[in-house]
Protein backbone atom coordinates (compact mmCIF):
# COMPACT_ATOMS: atom_id res chain seq x y z
CA UNK A 1 0.00 0.00 0.00
CA UNK A 2 2.70 2.51 1.12
CA UNK A 3 4.44 1.67 -2.46
CA UNK A 4 1.56 2.36 -4.02
CA UNK A 5 0.99 5.90 -2.48
CA UNK A 6 4.47 6.53 -3.14
CA UNK A 7 4.42 6.31 -6.45
CA UNK A 8 1.24 8.48 -6.56
CA UNK A 9 3.33 10.67 -5.20
CA UNK A 10 6.06 10.93 -7.47
CA UNK A 11 3.60 11.02 -10.56
CA UNK A 12 1.62 14.62 -9.22
CA UNK A 13 5.45 15.39 -8.16
CA UNK A 14 6.12 14.88 -11.83
CA UNK A 15 3.48 17.04 -13.27
CA UNK A 16 4.18 19.69 -10.57
CA UNK A 17 7.76 19.96 -11.40
CA UNK A 18 7.44 19.85 -15.20
CA UNK A 19 4.80 22.74 -14.85
CA UNK A 20 7.11 24.58 -12.60
CA UNK A 21 10.46 24.24 -14.84
CA UNK A 22 8.40 25.65 -17.89
CA UNK A 23 7.71 28.83 -16.94
CA UNK A 24 10.72 29.12 -15.02
CA UNK A 25 12.63 27.86 -18.23
CA UNK A 26 10.70 30.13 -20.19
CA UNK A 27 10.89 32.81 -17.86
CA UNK A 28 14.35 33.35 -18.65
CA UNK A 29 13.78 34.79 -22.04
CA UNK A 30 12.91 38.13 -20.05
CA UNK A 31 16.74 38.69 -19.99
CA UNK A 32 17.26 38.32 -23.93
CA UNK A 33 18.26 41.97 -25.55
CA UNK A 34 18.08 43.94 -21.69
CA UNK A 35 16.75 46.59 -21.25
CA UNK A 36 15.84 46.91 -25.14
CA UNK A 37 12.93 48.18 -26.45
CA UNK A 38 11.50 46.27 -28.67
CA UNK A 39 9.65 48.91 -31.23
CA UNK A 40 10.99 51.23 -33.16
CA UNK A 41 9.90 54.91 -32.99
CA UNK A 42 6.91 56.23 -35.58
CA UNK A 43 5.37 58.99 -36.66
CA UNK A 44 2.23 59.73 -35.07
CA UNK A 45 -0.22 57.95 -37.61
CA UNK A 46 -3.25 56.05 -36.16
CA UNK A 47 -6.61 57.31 -34.29
CA UNK A 48 -6.85 56.15 -30.98
CA UNK A 49 -10.75 55.39 -29.42
CA UNK A 50 -9.89 55.60 -25.61
CA UNK A 51 -12.70 53.38 -23.66
CA UNK A 52 -13.37 53.28 -19.82
CA UNK A 53 -15.79 51.68 -18.23
CA UNK A 54 -17.09 53.09 -14.80
CA UNK A 55 -18.85 52.26 -11.87
CA UNK A 56 -18.85 54.73 -9.03
CA UNK A 57 -15.47 56.12 -9.67
CA UNK A 58 -16.02 60.12 -8.77
CA UNK A 59 -13.03 60.14 -6.73
CA UNK A 60 -10.73 59.26 -9.41
CA UNK A 61 -12.08 59.65 -12.88
CA UNK A 62 -11.48 63.24 -13.49
CA UNK A 63 -7.49 62.53 -12.48
CA UNK A 64 -7.15 59.73 -14.88
CA UNK A 65 -8.91 62.06 -18.08
CA UNK A 66 -6.43 64.76 -17.27
CA UNK A 67 -3.37 62.00 -17.63
CA UNK A 68 -4.49 61.70 -20.82
CA UNK A 69 -5.25 65.12 -22.20
CA UNK A 70 -1.80 65.06 -21.02
CA UNK A 71 -0.53 62.86 -23.93
CA UNK A 72 2.51 63.73 -26.37
CA UNK A 73 -0.07 62.62 -29.12
CA UNK A 74 -1.80 64.58 -31.49
CA UNK A 75 -5.15 65.58 -29.55
CA UNK A 76 -6.88 64.79 -32.98
CA UNK A 77 -5.77 61.29 -33.26
CA UNK A 78 -7.41 60.46 -29.84
CA UNK A 79 -10.59 60.93 -28.06
CA UNK A 80 -11.60 60.34 -24.67
CA UNK A 81 -15.62 58.12 -23.83
CA UNK A 82 -16.22 57.14 -20.68
CA UNK A 83 -18.77 54.61 -20.03
CA UNK A 84 -20.93 55.04 -16.42
CA UNK A 85 -23.07 51.75 -15.67
CA UNK A 86 -24.89 51.09 -12.08
CA UNK A 87 -23.28 54.28 -10.73
CA UNK A 88 -24.91 55.21 -7.72
CA UNK A 89 -22.92 58.51 -7.26
CA UNK A 90 -21.82 61.61 -10.01
CA UNK A 91 -19.46 59.78 -12.13
CA UNK A 92 -20.70 60.51 -15.42
CA UNK A 93 -20.92 64.48 -13.98
CA UNK A 94 -16.83 64.01 -12.65
CA UNK A 95 -16.12 62.91 -16.54
CA UNK A 96 -17.88 65.52 -18.38
CA UNK A 97 -16.57 68.20 -16.32
CA UNK A 98 -13.15 66.82 -16.59
CA UNK A 99 -13.67 66.82 -20.51
CA UNK A 100 -14.31 63.21 -21.80
CA UNK A 101 -17.40 62.00 -23.86
CA UNK A 102 -19.85 59.89 -22.55
CA UNK A 103 -21.65 56.98 -23.71
CA UNK A 104 -24.73 55.90 -22.42
CA UNK A 105 -24.90 52.77 -22.33
CA UNK A 106 -28.37 51.24 -23.28
CA UNK A 107 -27.46 47.30 -22.45
CA UNK A 108 -27.62 46.00 -18.80
CA UNK A 109 -24.08 45.84 -17.42
CA UNK A 110 -23.59 42.83 -15.28
CA UNK A 111 -19.89 43.03 -15.83
CA UNK A 112 -17.04 45.02 -17.34
CA UNK A 113 -17.06 43.10 -20.35
CA UNK A 114 -20.64 43.79 -21.34
CA UNK A 115 -20.11 47.53 -21.29
CA UNK A 116 -16.72 47.35 -23.32
CA UNK A 117 -18.98 44.87 -26.24
CA UNK A 118 -21.43 47.83 -26.40
CA UNK A 119 -18.69 50.98 -26.62
CA UNK A 120 -16.99 48.82 -29.47
CA UNK A 121 -19.90 48.40 -31.28
CA UNK A 122 -21.26 52.29 -30.75
CA UNK A 123 -17.79 53.45 -31.90
CA UNK A 124 -17.54 51.59 -35.15
CA UNK A 125 -20.53 52.73 -35.73
CA UNK A 126 -20.31 56.42 -34.52
CA UNK A 127 -16.63 56.53 -36.19
CA UNK A 128 -15.11 55.11 -39.05
CA UNK A 129 -11.95 56.85 -39.06
CA UNK A 130 -10.81 55.03 -35.59
CA UNK A 131 -7.69 52.35 -35.79
CA UNK A 132 -8.00 50.81 -32.62
CA UNK A 133 -9.39 50.88 -28.79
CA UNK A 134 -7.16 51.65 -25.68
CA UNK A 135 -9.31 50.13 -22.64
CA UNK A 136 -7.95 51.83 -19.32
CA UNK A 137 -10.05 51.03 -15.54
CA UNK A 138 -10.84 54.40 -14.06
CA UNK A 139 -8.58 54.07 -11.28
CA UNK A 140 -5.43 54.68 -13.51
CA UNK A 141 -2.90 57.56 -14.62
CA UNK A 142 -1.41 56.92 -17.65
CA UNK A 143 2.23 58.04 -18.74
CA UNK A 144 2.28 61.07 -21.79
CA UNK A 145 4.37 58.64 -23.74
CA UNK A 146 0.81 55.93 -23.83
CA UNK A 147 -0.52 56.49 -27.30
CA UNK A 148 2.89 57.50 -29.16
CA UNK A 149 4.21 53.52 -27.85
CA UNK A 150 1.05 52.19 -28.88
CA UNK A 151 1.31 53.90 -32.25
CA UNK A 152 4.49 52.03 -32.55
CA UNK A 153 3.41 49.18 -32.09
CA UNK A 154 0.46 49.35 -34.59
CA UNK A 155 3.10 50.93 -37.38
CA UNK A 156 4.96 47.61 -36.92
CA UNK A 157 1.60 45.17 -37.64
CA UNK A 158 0.89 44.96 -33.92
CA UNK A 159 -3.01 43.52 -33.33
CA UNK A 160 -3.11 43.47 -29.83
CA UNK A 161 -0.69 45.12 -27.34
CA UNK A 162 -0.70 44.87 -23.59
CA UNK A 163 1.21 47.86 -22.04
CA UNK A 164 3.20 47.64 -18.64
CA UNK A 165 1.60 47.95 -15.75
CA UNK A 166 3.04 49.96 -12.90
CA UNK A 167 1.86 51.10 -9.93
CA UNK A 168 0.30 54.41 -8.47
CA UNK A 169 0.58 53.51 -4.62
CA UNK A 170 3.20 50.66 -4.29
CA UNK A 171 4.19 51.87 -1.06
CA UNK A 172 1.13 51.86 0.82
CA UNK A 173 1.17 48.79 2.41
CA UNK A 174 2.70 45.17 1.82
CA UNK A 175 -0.68 44.38 0.16
CA UNK A 176 -0.11 47.34 -3.07
CA UNK A 177 3.35 46.63 -2.48
CA UNK A 178 2.76 42.44 -3.56
CA UNK A 179 0.65 43.71 -6.03
CA UNK A 180 3.16 45.50 -7.65
CA UNK A 181 5.94 42.97 -7.39
CA UNK A 182 3.16 40.44 -9.25
CA UNK A 183 2.73 42.92 -12.40
CA UNK A 184 6.27 43.69 -12.07
CA UNK A 185 6.97 39.38 -12.32
CA UNK A 186 4.43 39.08 -15.14
CA UNK A 187 5.96 41.77 -16.95
CA UNK A 188 9.43 40.11 -17.15
CA UNK A 189 8.77 37.34 -16.57
CA UNK A 190 5.66 36.35 -18.44
CA UNK A 191 5.07 38.98 -20.89
CA UNK A 192 8.56 40.20 -21.94
CA UNK A 193 9.69 36.77 -22.13
CA UNK A 194 7.16 35.61 -24.85
CA UNK A 195 8.46 38.56 -27.04
CA UNK A 196 11.57 37.03 -27.01
CA UNK A 197 10.75 33.85 -28.42
CA UNK A 198 7.72 34.96 -30.42
CA UNK A 199 5.09 34.11 -28.29
CA UNK A 200 2.06 35.73 -27.06
CA UNK A 201 2.04 38.55 -23.41
CA UNK A 202 -1.19 38.44 -21.38
CA UNK A 203 -3.57 41.06 -21.24
CA UNK A 204 -4.41 42.08 -17.55
CA UNK A 205 -7.24 44.16 -16.99
CA UNK A 206 -6.06 47.96 -18.25
CA UNK A 207 -4.08 49.71 -19.98
CA UNK A 208 -4.64 47.15 -23.50
CA UNK A 209 -5.04 48.02 -26.77
CA UNK A 210 -6.83 46.33 -29.80
CA UNK A 211 -7.13 47.12 -33.61
CA UNK A 212 -10.31 47.73 -34.68
CA UNK A 213 -10.60 44.75 -37.15
CA UNK A 214 -9.92 42.17 -34.20
CA UNK A 215 -13.29 43.21 -33.73
CA UNK A 216 -15.23 43.36 -36.59
CA UNK A 217 -17.28 40.50 -35.70
CA UNK A 218 -17.70 42.08 -32.17
CA UNK A 219 -16.59 41.69 -28.83
CA UNK A 220 -17.56 37.91 -26.61
CA UNK A 221 -16.59 37.11 -23.28
CA UNK A 222 -18.49 34.74 -20.90
CA UNK A 223 -16.55 34.62 -17.70
CA UNK A 224 -15.60 37.24 -14.93
CA UNK A 225 -11.73 37.74 -16.15
CA UNK A 226 -12.71 38.66 -19.81
CA UNK A 227 -8.95 40.37 -20.17
CA UNK A 228 -7.59 36.73 -19.77
CA UNK A 229 -10.14 34.78 -21.51
CA UNK A 230 -9.94 37.73 -24.53
CA UNK A 231 -6.28 36.56 -24.44
CA UNK A 232 -7.15 32.57 -25.03
CA UNK A 233 -9.27 34.20 -27.80
CA UNK A 234 -6.28 35.10 -29.29
CA UNK A 235 -4.59 32.72 -29.60
CA UNK A 236 -7.32 30.48 -30.35
CA UNK A 237 -7.34 32.94 -33.55
CA UNK A 238 -3.68 32.94 -34.04
CA UNK A 239 -3.40 36.72 -33.03
CA UNK A 240 -0.29 37.83 -31.37
CA UNK A 241 -0.82 39.97 -27.88
CA UNK A 242 2.37 42.09 -27.96
CA UNK A 243 4.15 43.60 -24.93
CA UNK A 244 4.68 47.23 -25.37
CA UNK A 245 6.62 47.85 -22.61
CA UNK A 246 7.37 51.22 -22.98
CA UNK A 247 3.59 52.61 -22.80
CA UNK A 248 2.90 52.32 -19.54
CA UNK A 249 -0.41 52.90 -16.90
CA UNK A 250 -0.27 53.28 -13.30
CA UNK A 251 -3.12 51.32 -11.12
CA UNK A 252 -4.12 51.80 -8.07
CA UNK A 253 -4.03 48.38 -5.98
CA UNK A 254 -6.50 47.49 -3.25
CA UNK A 255 -5.06 48.33 0.11
CA UNK A 256 -7.22 45.82 2.37
CA UNK A 257 -6.40 42.33 2.31
CA UNK A 258 -10.27 41.72 2.74
CA UNK A 259 -10.93 43.45 -0.53
CA UNK A 260 -7.53 42.03 -2.00
CA UNK A 261 -8.99 38.28 -1.60
CA UNK A 262 -12.33 38.95 -2.76
CA UNK A 263 -10.48 40.21 -6.13
CA UNK A 264 -7.97 37.33 -6.37
CA UNK A 265 -11.55 34.99 -5.54
CA UNK A 266 -13.04 36.31 -9.07
CA UNK A 267 -10.00 36.21 -10.97
CA UNK A 268 -9.45 32.47 -9.49
CA UNK A 269 -13.03 31.69 -10.61
CA UNK A 270 -12.62 33.31 -14.14
CA UNK A 271 -9.48 31.40 -14.42
CA UNK A 272 -10.93 28.23 -13.76
CA UNK A 273 -13.94 29.01 -16.05
CA UNK A 274 -11.78 29.77 -18.83
CA UNK A 275 -10.45 26.59 -18.42
CA UNK A 276 -13.65 24.53 -18.71
CA UNK A 277 -14.70 26.28 -21.94
CA UNK A 278 -11.05 26.94 -23.62
CA UNK A 279 -9.20 24.44 -22.35
CA UNK A 280 -9.85 21.54 -24.81
CA UNK A 281 -9.77 23.64 -27.88
CA UNK A 282 -6.84 25.62 -26.65
CA UNK A 283 -4.74 22.05 -26.39
CA UNK A 284 -6.09 20.62 -29.60
CA UNK A 285 -4.85 24.08 -31.30
CA UNK A 286 -1.70 23.59 -30.07
CA UNK A 287 -1.37 20.17 -30.87
CA UNK A 288 -2.66 20.85 -34.53
CA UNK A 289 -0.38 24.03 -35.35
CA UNK A 290 1.89 23.86 -32.57
CA UNK A 291 0.49 27.42 -31.33
CA UNK A 292 2.89 28.45 -28.12
CA UNK A 293 0.52 30.85 -27.18
CA UNK A 294 -2.49 28.13 -26.98
CA UNK A 295 -0.28 25.90 -24.71
CA UNK A 296 0.82 28.77 -22.43
CA UNK A 297 -2.68 30.19 -21.86
CA UNK A 298 -3.69 26.28 -21.36
CA UNK A 299 -1.13 26.22 -18.45
CA UNK A 300 -1.96 29.80 -17.67
CA UNK A 301 -5.91 28.80 -16.77
CA UNK A 302 -4.73 25.37 -14.62
CA UNK A 303 -2.80 27.51 -12.43
CA UNK A 304 -5.42 27.48 -9.68
CA UNK A 305 -5.12 23.49 -9.82
CA UNK A 306 -1.40 23.80 -9.75
CA UNK A 307 -1.29 25.75 -6.64
CA UNK A 308 -3.91 23.07 -5.22
CA UNK A 309 -1.58 20.37 -6.19
CA UNK A 310 1.75 21.87 -4.76
CA UNK A 311 -0.52 22.61 -1.95
CA UNK A 312 -1.13 18.39 -1.36
CA UNK A 313 1.85 17.17 -2.28
CA UNK A 314 3.36 19.85 0.93
CA UNK A 315 0.81 17.80 2.81
CA UNK A 316 1.92 14.33 1.52
CA UNK A 317 5.38 15.16 2.53
CA UNK A 318 4.65 16.14 5.87
CA UNK A 319 2.92 12.81 6.61
CA UNK A 320 5.56 10.78 5.02
CA UNK A 321 7.90 12.17 7.41
CA UNK A 322 5.74 11.75 10.47
CA UNK A 323 5.80 8.06 9.27
CA UNK A 324 9.50 7.66 7.67
CA UNK A 325 8.30 6.71 4.59
CA UNK A 326 11.72 7.12 2.64
CA UNK A 327 11.88 9.26 -0.45
CA UNK A 328 14.66 10.01 -3.26
CA UNK A 329 13.90 13.24 -4.50
CA UNK A 330 15.94 16.32 -3.91
CA UNK A 331 12.70 18.17 -2.86
CA UNK A 332 11.48 16.00 -0.01
CA UNK A 333 15.81 16.07 1.29
CA UNK A 334 15.44 19.82 1.61
CA UNK A 335 11.30 19.62 3.31
CA UNK A 336 13.45 17.15 5.69
CA UNK A 337 15.37 19.22 6.36
CA UNK A 338 12.20 21.14 8.04
CA UNK A 339 12.61 25.47 8.23
CA UNK A 340 16.09 24.97 6.19
CA UNK A 341 13.70 24.41 3.11
CA UNK A 342 11.23 27.21 3.95
CA UNK A 343 14.27 29.65 4.56
CA UNK A 344 16.07 28.93 0.68
CA UNK A 345 12.72 29.67 -1.10
CA UNK A 346 11.76 32.23 0.80
CA UNK A 347 15.52 33.71 -0.19
CA UNK A 348 15.22 32.94 -3.17
CA UNK A 349 11.74 35.26 -3.59
CA UNK A 350 13.37 38.13 -2.31
CA UNK A 351 16.18 38.06 -4.29
CA UNK A 352 13.98 38.06 -7.67
CA UNK A 353 11.97 41.00 -6.08
CA UNK A 354 14.60 42.90 -5.80
CA UNK A 355 15.61 42.10 -9.18
CA UNK A 356 12.43 43.29 -11.10
CA UNK A 357 12.62 46.27 -8.68
CA UNK A 358 15.61 47.32 -9.58
CA UNK A 359 15.36 46.93 -13.48
CA UNK A 360 12.23 48.85 -13.65
CA UNK A 361 14.23 51.56 -11.68
CA UNK A 362 12.40 51.63 -8.38
CA UNK A 363 13.86 52.09 -5.03
CA UNK A 364 13.25 49.18 -2.83
CA UNK A 365 12.72 51.14 0.18
CA UNK A 366 9.52 52.31 -1.19
CA UNK A 367 8.51 49.13 -1.48
CA UNK A 368 10.61 47.22 1.44
CA UNK A 369 7.29 45.76 2.68
CA UNK A 370 5.78 44.10 0.09
CA UNK A 371 9.74 42.41 -1.15
CA UNK A 372 9.62 40.74 2.49
CA UNK A 373 6.15 40.06 2.25
CA UNK A 374 5.42 39.00 -1.09
CA UNK A 375 5.54 35.12 -0.26
CA UNK A 376 3.03 35.41 2.33
CA UNK A 377 0.56 37.17 -0.17
CA UNK A 378 1.13 34.18 -2.94
CA UNK A 379 0.63 31.98 -0.08
CA UNK A 380 -2.96 33.09 0.66
CA UNK A 381 -3.69 32.47 -2.88
CA UNK A 382 -4.00 28.86 -1.69
CA UNK A 383 -7.17 28.55 0.40
CA UNK A 384 -8.43 31.21 -2.51
CA UNK A 385 -7.64 28.50 -4.83
CA UNK A 386 -9.36 25.84 -2.49
CA UNK A 387 -12.53 27.23 -2.18
CA UNK A 388 -12.79 28.40 -5.59
CA UNK A 389 -12.68 24.85 -6.54
CA UNK A 390 -15.94 24.07 -4.58
CA UNK A 391 -17.08 27.85 -4.44
CA UNK A 392 -16.92 29.76 -7.70
CA UNK A 393 -17.72 33.63 -7.58
CA UNK A 394 -20.41 34.13 -10.03
CA UNK A 395 -20.73 37.94 -9.60
CA UNK A 396 -18.32 41.23 -10.24
CA UNK A 397 -18.30 43.21 -7.80
CA UNK A 398 -16.36 47.03 -8.35
CA UNK A 399 -13.05 47.66 -6.20
CA UNK A 400 -13.11 50.99 -4.41
CA UNK A 401 -10.74 53.70 -5.47
CA UNK A 402 -10.20 56.66 -3.92
CA UNK A 403 -6.28 57.54 -4.59
CA UNK A 404 -7.03 60.88 -6.68
CA UNK A 405 -3.85 62.77 -4.76
CA UNK A 406 -1.09 60.96 -6.33
CA UNK A 407 0.86 62.78 -8.62
CA UNK A 408 1.12 61.93 -12.09
CA UNK A 409 4.61 64.21 -12.60
CA UNK A 410 5.84 62.29 -9.47
CA UNK A 411 5.21 58.99 -10.54
CA UNK A 412 6.56 59.54 -14.11
CA UNK A 413 9.78 61.22 -12.77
Amino acid sequence: MVDVVVTIYYILFALSFIYCMYFAITGLFGFKNYHKSMFGRHKPKHKFAIVIPTRNEEAVIGALIKSLQKQRYPEKLYDIYVIPNNCTDNTEGAAREAGANIIDCKVKVKVKADALSYAFEYLKKKDEEIDAFVIFDADNLVHPDFLARMNDALCEGVEVGQCFRDAKNMNDNWITGSYTLFYFIQNFFFNRARMNFSGSAAINGTGFMIRKDVLKDGFHTVTLTEDSEFTGQCALRGIQVAFVEDAITYDEHPQSFWTSWKQRKRWTSGCLACLKVYGGRLFKTFLKKGNIASFDMLMMYTAPLMVVLGFLLSVILFLFHIFDVELFDFFSYLYASGILFFIVFYIANVAMNIFVVKYNHKSVKNILSGVLFFSLFIATWIPINIICLFKKTETWEPIKHDRSDIDLDHLVN
